[in-house]
């Protein structure tokens, strides 16, 4: 929406007026001042405004009757509290680009811009619509450059009305970091009155943004944006002193003072290291803010303030500023967090609580075990199901038809907080599952429309899966490949990341769910995952290819080397990332086990996988890389016809022979394992090939190592030689 600054035009105006107040147009564009003040003062109409788009001339003939009365911004303001339908009428009629007009003119009078200010403060608090106009009227600039003026009163209206537009959820928060200076500016202000460190807080608070993603962890908290330019919003606030000038804040006698630094702060510790640990060591007034948070938790408190302190001590905790064992986590933050879960408390409350209390305990397993014991947790988490029941306490209809509406968060936050807590524990799991219709649950999440509850129930679904107990039991008896892969046709690669990695927890050898997950197309699916270009995507298709060779039938294994493609098969060889190269070998080598499917395999495949094995040892790779390859040598050894293309190839037995030298234990093993299959005697042809490698001085490098002092090593090397005198 283009913001010219142009003279309405008298048709329009009042073709969008009621019959009843055309008579106070009429008024407000007679030439008369007086007459025009006389209809500002006389209605509460959102016309009232259209005083504003006269001449220069006229304006300080107006604005000096103004003045005396001090009404006619006022009226206006009267006019659109609380009616979103006078505010849109303000912003269709072209009302924002005057006021923005006057609050930036210098001759206008501190009071004018100040009323001003409060007006367009009032517009943000519409509809989302609204605040996109004012944004396209650039709104932002110019309230910035009025925080520049001495006086306090506009600075604060100024404040107000920038605070009301931050914390809208179409606002870019980058908006704030545009000009170097404005932050410092902002810290300034801080100490000018509670108005400008309540409004200042709130600002950062919903401005302070970064974007962290776990591969296929479970994050519990919503994910945010990065800044675009430069450091993130966390670092930005950080080096310009928001810890040491927001930190007094927090014993302000002021209760918004003190819950929007709160709040302030657990944005700014949220996953960041660096913020946690100078936190910890930051005090006010003799004590450290670590004591002040677990004040703010004690159950005298408001239940908002508890729930903040809960998530800075959280955050603090998961960064490693405090450990997971220290009493103000497990006596403290934690207890409070399962409080929250409590169906006394509001839908909200229940939502963050879950939410953070998942947080909290996703990478401690005795944090888990902890809260699974605290007030029956479990089973209370199985009321987000149900609610609202029947007989719901609810007897505020809008608070019932709010809950209504949001009821899927519930949903959601129970997910993430059972996935936490079964993330290491067996018997965990196990009363999770007994809950009641806990996998009916489960199944009806993963086909929910909100894609938050999907992945949610995802990610529930792949923590259960690593019970090798219930993927027997519980996962076969409901089926849940079933929604499973149906969830796989279509998702975004946030639920695909995760439903892929509890796919291959499916397709574990002793899982009953491996072959009808089979028999249902999976090898195409996770060969066309492969080939994505999200690198989880690719771990998780590799990994669960490797699965499903492990122990398979031929025909599974040939079905998994026509789908992949030799191209294919190269490229992940070929991989910048080590897990998908660990991976690819991991398929490899169970691809390569049994001597028929090693010949049938070789004899098909081979000459492309001795190609790969070579450039891989000689390439710059880690320990782990290279021992796996030895290893797909060594099953290659190992069969009938295949070893003779190692026997063939001289470049491949020279390689074996100096990883038997080498540094490494693992390495110098894998090599032998090698030689092993090799030399063994009592295979066709043994003798010629224990010859060559004699010649090659195998047989004195094992003459070296059975004397090593490592017993694996010693015993491999004793084994091998034997062969030579049998």
């Amino acid at each position: 929406m283009a913001c010219v600054l142009e003279a309405p035009l008298r048709m329009s105006v009042l073709s969008e007026v009621t019959a009843s107040s055309r008579h106070y147009v009429d008024r407000l564009f007679d030439l008369d001042p007086q007459k025009v003040l006389q209809g500002v003062m006389c209605s509460s109409k959102p016309l009232i405004f259209h005083i504003l788009f006269y001449s220069s001339d006229f304006l300080k003939c107006a604005l000096t009757a103004f003045r005396k009365v001090s009404v006619h911004v006022r009226d206006m303001k009267n006019a659109v509290i609380g009616n979103n339908k006078q505010k849109a009428n303000l912003i269709v009629l072209g009302a924002v680009p005057r006021l923005l007009y006057l609050l930036q003119q210098e001759t206008s009078s501190t009071e004018l811009r100040t009323e001003c200010a409060v007006v367009l403060g009032s517009l943000a608090m519409g509809t989302e619509n609204n605040v996109k106009s004012l944004l396209d009227c650039h709104i932002i600039p110019a309230l910035l450059q009025g925080l520049l003026s001495p006086d306090l009163k506009f600075i604060e209206a100024c404040l107000r009305c920038l605070r009301t537009i931050f914390i809208s959820p179409v606002t870019p928060e980058d908006l704030l970091y545009t000009d170097a200076t404005v932050i410092s500016h902002l810290m300034a202000l801080l100490s000018r009155s509670r108005y400008t460190q309540e409004y200042i807080c709130q600002i950062f608070s919903h401005c302070c943004k970064l974007q962290r993603w776990h591969s296929c962890g479970f994050k519990s908290l919503p994910q945010p944006l990065l800044c675009a330019n430069g450091p993130d919003h966390q670092t930005i606030l950080f080096n310009h002193g928001a810890v040491q000038n927001i930190a007094h804040l927090l014993v302000s006698t002021s209760y918004k003072v003190r819950m929007q630094a709160l709040k302030c702060f657990s944005v700014l510790a949220f996953e960041n290291p660096q913020v946690s640990m100078t936190l910890v060591n930051v005090s006010v007034d003799g004590e450290l803010l670590p004591q002040i948070f677990v004040k703010m938790l004690q159950r005298d408190k408001p239940i908002e303030m508890q729930l903040t302190s809960a998530k800075c001590l959280t955050s603090m905790c998961r960064a490693g500023a405090i450990r997971t064992d220290d009493s103000c986590i497990v006596l403290k933050t934690l207890p409070c967090l399962v409080r929250m879960c409590s169906k006394e408390r509001l839908l909200e409350e229940r939502v963050e609580g879950a939410e953070t209390l998942a947080y909290l305990i996703e990478t401690d397993v005795e944090l888990q075990r902890i809260a699974s014991i605290t007030d029956h947790l479990i089973v209370m988490l199985a009321d987000y199901f149900k609610y609202p029941s029947s007989v719901s306490a609810i007897t505020d209809i809008k608070r019932l038809d709010h809950d209504l509406k949001h009821a899927h968060e519930l949903r959601q936050a129970a997910f993430k907080l059972y996935a936490s807590l079964g993330a290491n524990d067996e018997d965990i799991r196990k009363k999770i599952i007994e809950t009641e219709n806990m996998m009916d649950r489960i199944v009806n999440g993963l086909s929910e429309s909100s894609i938050k509850v999907r992945l949610a129930a995802v990610r529930c679904l792949h923590s259960l899966s690593r019970s090798v107990q219930q993927l027997r039991t519980s996962f076969q008896d409901h089926a849940v490949w079933k929604p499973l892969m149906k969830v796989l046709q279509n998702a975004p690669n946030e639920i695909l990341v995760v439903a892929s990695s509890t796919l291959c927890n499916l397709l574990l050898e002793f899982s009953p769910s491996k072959e009808p997950i089979l028999e249902s197309g999976a090898i195409e699916l996770l060969c066309s995952l492969t080939q994505s270009e999200n690198l989880a995507l690719r771990v998780n298709g590799i990994w669960a290819l490797m699965n499903m060779a492990f122990q398979a039938e031929q025909k599974i294994k040939s079905d998994i080397l026509r789908g992949l493609s030799t191209e294919q098969l190269f490229q992940l060889l070929s991989d910048s990332d080590v897990n998908v190269l660990m991976k690819t070998l991991g398929l490899l080598r169970n691809l390569l086990s049994t001597r028929p499917h090693i010949d049938h395999i070789m004899s098909t495949h081979g000459k492309q996988i001795m190609q790969a094995v070579t450039l891989i040892l000689e390439g710059e790779h880690n320990i782990e890389v290279k021992e796996q390859t030895l290893c797909i040598l060594a099953n290659i050894a190992d069969g009938t016809t295949a070893k003779e293309l190692i026997m063939t190839n001289d470049d491949i037995l020279q390689k074996i022979k100096y990883y038997m030298s080498h540094s490494n234990a693992k390495l110098q093993l894998a090599a032998m394992f090698c030689i092993s299959n090799l030399i063994w005697n009592e295979e066709e042809g043994s003798q010629e090939r224990q010859d060559k490698l004699r010649d090659m001085g195998i047989v004195d490098i094992l003459h070296k190592l059975s004397q090593s002092s490592d017993p694996n090593l010693c015993d491999k090397a004793k084994t091998a030689l034997q062969q030579y005198l049998a």
